[in-house]
């Protein structure tokens, strides 16, 4: 079965860094490309990043570009995302996602974890 546990969510005030992880498990994990996905309350999932299977490229919603960094770990089943200089609006809950996404695509919500809520507020 396929496992995706994010953490390291938490409130942090504007202009703040946060750094998600993603431990993988019941699947090869490094054989799938990884995405970010987010979801504030009351409002529909946004992509937010890709990462292919060997790390060596990289794709990002433009909301985010040049802020958060994603990477992978695929000795170690786990993926990240680096958020520098975030902003109020990038409050939401944050799921790692197995496939790659796109502007307005997300891999199947049963390919999703659970989520680790980030809050920027002051």
């Amino acid at each position: 079965e396929v496992q995706l546990v994010e953490s390291g969510g938490g409130m942090v005030q504007p202009g703040g860094s946060l750094r998600l992880s993603c431990a993988a498990s019941g699947f090869t994990f490094a054989r799938f490309d990884m995405s970010w996905v987010r979801q504030a309350p009351g409002k529909g999932p946004e992509w937010v990043s890709t990462i292919n299977i060997g790390g060596s490229n990289t794709y990002y919603a433009d909301s985010v570009k040049g802020r958060f960094t994603i990477s992978r770990d695929n000795a170690k089943s786990t993926l990240y995302l680096q958020m520098n200089s975030l902003k109020p609006e990038d409050t939401a809950l944050y799921y790692c996602a197995r496939g790659r996404g796109s502007y307005g695509y997300t891999p199947p919500r049963n390919y999703w974890g659970q989520g680790t809520q980030v809050t920027v507020s002051s």
